[in-house]
């Protein structure tokens, strides 16, 4: 299997090359766009890893699905989803265009930056630590790593150049959508996206939402089924940006993107899969890391249509 796993890695390297790393937070620029890694953990707890699967890269908009997942246990489906559609928008992850032209101004999906920082807006807690700490927490016990933590540099970064996010925030915020201080909401979205993470974290993750959200290690349910089942059908249809059509064709497994280089897989009832590849395509996903995923389908007969 690892060998198998070897060869991908090996012949999808290449492709780094055509594409760059994330420029829009400084930070990211450090990043070796030629590395590649990937990690698969399957139902029998076998972990796989191959290539540069030792770096740490920070989640971004991996994140999405898993405080999605925290909000709905938090406040419910209705709730939720009387502040953020259903639908994939087709539009670029930072786009503020439909935001203004539809009424009422709800983002089409939680997988969308403006849609990601509403969602961020409904974590429960009496103040942004707390909110901070039990957000943390829940990546820590998905991933089964007690070690997560952000990286500061990326966050502040983040913090100092994220105007977009910023004016998706307040105009939000203008139309009711957003409550709460947006300043606050914002600390939070951007130290949830510079949660630091290995691929072997986000096949981790991966492998709870295969199983339907039980934790293979201790047996415990993390998150309810029926909130595992959405996430993993928005993982689906928005998860890869405006490129989710076109991935789901090819690859056919629910994914998450983020532009840290990172692509969470979950295959259910089979494995959890985690990419790293910082080298990014136009859409904002790892250009080698699609590759893999898409040979990976193919040669594991993986796709779930």
């Amino acid at each position: 299997m690892k060998e198998l796993l070897q060869e991908i890695i090996d012949k999808n390297r290449k492709y780094t090359k055509e594409g760059n790393v994330a420029t829009y937070i400084p930070e990211l620029k450090k990043a070796n766009r030629d590395d590649l890694g990937l990690c698969i953990i399957d139902v029998n707890n076998n972990i796989y890893e191959v290539g540069d699967c030792e770096k740490k890269f920070t989640i971004q908009s991996v994140s999405k699905p898993i405080t999605l997942a925290l909000a709905l246990m938090d406040n419910g489906k209705d709730r939720v989803f009387s502040k953020v559609g259903m639908e994939p928008s087709g539009d670029p992850f930072n786009s503020i265009m439909k935001l203004e032209i539809t009424k009422p101004s709800i983002p089409y999906n939680p997988m969308i930056n403006a849609g990601a920082i509403v969602i961020t807006s409904m974590i429960k807690g009496k103040n942004n630590d707390e909110k901070f700490e039990r957000m943390l927490n829940f990546f820590r016990k998905l991933s089964g790593n007690k070690n997560l933590d952000i990286n500061y540099d990326v966050y502040m970064s983040e913090k100092r150049t994220g105007d977009r996010n910023r004016a998706m925030a307040y105009l939000l915020k203008s139309e009711g959508i957003l409550q709460g201080d947006v300043e606050m909401v914002l600390d939070l979205y951007f130290k949830q996206c510079s949660i630091e993470v290995t691929v072997k974290d986000l096949a981790k993750i991966g492998l709870n939402l295969a199983l339907h959200g039980i934790d293979i290690t201790t047996g415990e349910r993390l998150i309810d089924e029926d909130i595992s089942r959405i996430i993993k059908t928005f993982m689906v249809t928005c998860g890869m940006y405006d490129a989710s059509g076109q991935f789901a064709i090819n690859v056919g497994i629910p994914s998450k993107s983020g532009v840290g280089g990172g692509i969470m897989g979950t295959v259910p009832n089979k494995m959890g899969i985690g990419v790293f590849g910082p080298s990014l395509d136009k859409k904002g996903n790892s250009i080698a890391g699609v590759k893999v995923m898409e040979d990976l389908s193919i040669k594991f007969d993986l796709s779930i249509f």
